[in-house]
């Protein structure tokens, strides 16, 4: 029993490793795998775990995991897809390419820099950020088994007090226009992150108009 539940969990981190890495400022790289294809392979071996850990059948062990497996395989199988294909509407939707949609399995970020939403030290939308904000708020209207995270982020110039206040103000007012946009209030929260969460160097011009961005999580549900 000890060794097969320690040979699962084994594979559950070679899965995991396999699935993802993170460059020197965190951000995720995929390893080609879709996604279905992840979530059926990470749930097979949750539900194997589970399945080996409640396996008391000494007549016949192993059935009680490989049922797990089975059943984990489909539900992750299922859930991966879903994000699959809501990750491609929104990338055929979205008519910016500085807006990036990443799948990282079990939710999606999309990421909207600065120069899309805001002028500079604004909280105002501008014309094209709300044309796009409307487009997600559609897509998340029509995938509704989701949380919304909506999250600010500035670069370190200026005080911190003053990034986290401004962080916070501009994920509000992009909550606001998902909200105008016909998604439910219940399904979406706010935070900011000032400048703690870099994704590029705040000692170049162009890192700090990366770190200026919003994210919006999309995490399922079910």
């Amino acid at each position: 029993m000890k060794t097969r539940i320690s040979l699962l969990l084994a594979s559950a981190g070679v899965i995991a490793l396999g699935a993802c890495a993170t460059d020197p400022y965190g951000n995720q790289t995929g390893s080609g795998m879709s996604r279905a294809q992840q979530g059926a392979l990470g749930g097979a071996v949750v539900g194997g775990v589970l399945g080996a850990i409640r396996d008391d059948d000494k007549n016949d062990q192993g059935r009680d995991a490989a049922r797990g497996a089975i059943l984990g395989a489909a539900i992750g199988g299922i859930g991966g897809a879903i994000l699959d294909r809501q990750q491609k509407a929104l990338q055929q939707s979205l008519n910016n390419p500085n807006i990036q949609v990443v799948n990282h399995g079990n939710y999606l970020s999309v990421t909207m820099p600065e120069s899309t939403l805001f002028a500079t030290d604004s909280t105002a939308v501008g014309a094209q950020g709300q044309n796009d904000l409307y487009t997600i708020a559609r897509n998340l209207q029509q995938y509704p088994d989701s949380n919304i995270q909506v999250i600010g982020h500035t670069d370190s110039t200026g005080s911190a007090a003053y990034n986290q206040d401004l962080s916070v103000r501009r994920a509000q007012s992009v909550a606001g226009i998902l909200t105008a946009g016909g998604v439910a209030t219940s399904r979406i929260s706010t935070s900011g992150r000032g400048a703690s969460e870099p994704v590029a160097s705040n000692d170049t011009v162009q890192g700090r108009a990366q770190n200026r961005r919003v994210q919006i999580l999309i995490i399922p549900t079910r």
